[in-house]
């Protein structure tokens, strides 16, 4: 049997398509179809970097103003900038500039809500990292915001500019590979026994405010094992269940039409790992759909062999298993067991990118949040679809804390059973930080 082979033609029409259920334009235009864009960030190291790269490989968009509270980072992303950029440590102030269109806020995940927030009421629009919000609570007033200042959000969640996954989520959708009933895909890197190492409270780097990076956070001393990156592995500020999660909880649904699960069951904890995280070196979470499916996520921190004959995503259906990655995806045809006819069930298909065009995604999620602040459309990767797909991480992370099976209310966002964790879909700020 032949595989299918992706053709140049229907590459191009879902390039153009981008993602499914693209809404309307809106009533007017922020800018002419010629005007560059001029941009602020928030937050300039690491994937703030990345995202400086992605966005100056646009000729119609300006970097204007930079925002970081380590002095040292700040000085180093200003080197990219042709003619440098205004330079703040207080976000707050940058948002001030009436002449920003747009920011892009790579900060550590607990700043995200209220930097979001603030920049949709001053007018800008906004691309903001995955995961979302640190808090369902804070996901929820995030859309919100973006809806009641009709402002362009756009997630980072960049797998949703891929043409390869679009084409992909149209096999799906429409039923080629059967019905989907379990899909799977994994955090694989293995950090033991030292992980992220350990280090005694100190005094921060001479030009970081510390205060600031803690922001709503609890007042803590600094230490080398949280901040610059090593944050992600600390309950405070991150999780890796949302850090990887959601980019593949959000394909999962994207590919299969889920709006949110209907129970979620995390199992996990620090086996293996001995450093100062917060957060488990193994984990293993069960969402359970109304509709009739599984979907499970696997953080492995202390094992990193693979877990697919090939690809980032397992998609498992009555007619045919996928496999997949940003590159390429590949369906093998199932064939029937016990008491059913054994033959193949579909042809084997294999798609892959073509030769030439930009392979990169997170430049394609930056081309389509600057159209779409020029056209008012919602972006590929809209807030609404961030807060579900964070939503699903976060869960995960409250089921592990209270240790018990959560039944969810995705209409009314609020855990049926046990009650109690509710208690876990925000947290009180430090004064003087707000949401209001």
């Amino acid at each position: 049997m032949t595989p299918h082979k992706i053709t140049r033609r229907s590459f191009t029409q879902t390039t153009a398509l981008g993602t499914l259920g693209l809404t309307a334009l809106s009533a007017h235009q922020v800018l002419g179809a010629n005007e560059r864009i001029r941009l602020g960030f928030i937050g300039v190291a690491n994937r703030g970097g990345q995202l400086m790269d992605a966005f100056l490989q646009h000729q119609d968009c300006q970097i204007v103003a930079l925002c970081d509270v380590d002095k040292r980072t700040l000085e180093k992303a200003n080197g990219k900038v042709e003619g440098r950029a205004e330079t703040y440590t207080d976000f707050r102030k940058m948002l001030e500039r009436k002449d920003l269109d747009a920011v892009v806020i790579a900060t550590p995940d607990h700043w995200h809500a209220l930097q979001t927030i603030w920049a949709c009421r001053a007018g800008k629009d906004v691309y903001v990292e995955k995961p979302l919000s640190i808090t369902i609570y804070e996901g929820r007033r995030m859309v919100e915001a973006a809806r009641k200042y009709n402002r362009i959000v756009q997630v980072g969640t960049h797998r949703r500019s891929s043409p390869l996954y679009a084409r992909l989520a149209e096999w799906c959708r429409a039923g080629k590979v059967g019905k989907i009933t379990v899909s799977r895909a994994y955090r694989l890197s293995n950090m033991a026994p030292g992980g992220i190492g350990r280090a005694q409270p100190t005094q921060p780097p001479p030009g970081l405010d510390w205060d600031m990076w803690l922001g709503p956070r609890p007042a803590v001393p600094y230490r080398e094992t949280i901040a610059p990156y090593k944050f992600r592995w600390w309950t405070p500020y991150s999780s890796q269940m949302a850090n990887w999660g959601v980019h593949y909880l959000d394909l999962i649904r994207w590919m299969t039409g889920e709006l949110a699960p209907a129970s979620v069951c995390a199992m996990g904890g620090r086996f293996a790992v001995d450093d100062d995280r917060t957060i488990p070196d193994t984990l293993e979470t069960c969402f359970q759909f109304a509709s009739g499916r599984l979907a499970i996520f696997g953080q492995y921190e202390a094992s990193g062999n693979p877990m697919f004959p090939y690809g980032e995503l397992e998609l498992r259906g009555t007619l045919g298993t996928v496999y997949a990655d940003e590159r390429k995806f590949k369906i093998v045809p199932e064939r029937g067991g016990q008491f059913q006819d054994p033959k193949p069930r579909m042809e084997p298909v294999e798609e892959s990118l073509p030769a030439g065009g930009n392979k990169d995604n997170t430049v394609l999620h930056a081309r389509n949040f600057l159209d779409c602040i020029k056209t008012r459309q919602k972006p590929n990767a809209d807030v609404e679809e961030g807060h579900r797909s964070t939503t699903m991480s976060l869960l995960a992370n409250i089921s592990l804390v209270v240790g018990q099976r959560l039944e969810w209310d995705a209409q009314n966002e609020k855990i049926i059973s046990p009650k109690e964790a509710n208690d876990f879909l925000h947290y009180e700020y430090r004064k003087p930080w707000s949401l209001d």
